[in-house]
């Protein structure tokens, strides 16, 4: 199997969007071709165990990567989607900023 470089997995730009137990990343990462992607991660922090003073805390993640020959038909889909909720229901009211001292997150890529 080839081994990845440090490059592979160089993130060249990014963005995080902390929404209620949820995390967002939004990374422009390199490929192997030097050529850029999208990766969107959701980081969700699960609390399970019956001990209040020790819960077992875990991180579900789930990633999507979008390449620049998609972006335009994604662009436009969620754009759609977006119109389609906002029209239906109207636009959401923003989430209150959250104190973030009490996240702690081991996040590899």
């Amino acid at each position: 199997m080839e081994e990845f470089s440090s490059k592979e997995k160089e993130i060249v730009f990014s963005r995080t969007i902390k929404a209620g137990k949820r995390i967002y990343y939004v990374d422009v990462k390199r490929n192997r071709k030097d050529e850029f992607y999208l990766a969107i991660t959701e980081s969700k922090k699960v609390v399970s165990g019956d001990s209040f003073e020790n819960p077992n805390v875990t991180f579900e993640k789930h990633k999507v990567f979008l390449y620049r020959e998609d972006f335009e038909k994604f662009k436009q889909a969620f754009q759609e989607a977006v119109d389609y909720i906002e029209e239906a229901q109207g636009k959401a009211e923003p989430r209150p900023v959250q104190d973030d001292t009490d996240i702690h997150i081991d996040v590899e890529f």
